[in-house]
């Protein structure tokens, strides 16, 4: 390849995942912040989520849907810090802080979803908080489309039976 066309593709590799960083990178630091950033700063994080997508342009080019594929890697590249540090972090109680005035019931709320297994609350996490397709969940999880269906189930099964209880309990 000559000097020049080397040069052209990565200045169409350096767009793209400029591109990529525009319009996933801050759903993406959202969340790594919140799953892993207790582990090691949300911004490394993202940058290895982003270097290990410009290393495999085509893999992002192949992909069905390349958030999803983004948010797997994120998902790995978290993961293997945990491993890293040996540090077994489970995902944040708090999913959003409480503001002045609001209703009390969401308090309740968000201490059911604190109380849910690691598994069903990132699999709520992502379709709520980072609004993923149940198909875009899949890939990030790595899991069959059936599996996300079940446990967002239960997730809202067990939320819906949580707050009952407690409603039941306090009146």
């Amino acid at each position: 390849m000559t000097d020049r066309r080397a040069e052209r593709a990565l200045g169409q590799n350096v767009r793209e995942l400029a591109s990529l960083y525009r319009e996933h990178g801050a759903a993406l630091l959202t969340y790594l912040r919140r799953s892993f950033g207790r582990v090691e700063p949300a911004e490394d994080l993202l940058q290895e989520t982003l270097l290990q997508a410009a290393r495999r342009p085509e893999r992002v080019a192949e992909a069905v849907s390349p958030r999803a594929w983004l948010f797997a890697v994120a998902r790995r590249v978290g993961t293997t810090a945990l491993r890293r540090r040996r540090i077994v972090a489970e995902l944040p109680a708090d999913l959003a802080a409480a503001e002045p005035g609001e209703d009390p019931r969401l308090e309740r709320v968000r201490q059911a979803i604190a109380r849910l297994a690691p598994a069903l609350r990132e699999t709520l996490e992502l379709r709520l908080r980072h609004e993923l397709s149940y198909e875009e969940i899949a890939t990030a999880l790595g899991i069959p489309v059936g599996t996300v269906r079940s446990r967002l189930h239960h997730a809202v099964r067990r939320l819906r039976n949580a707050v009952t209880i407690e409603d039941a309990e306090s009146a």
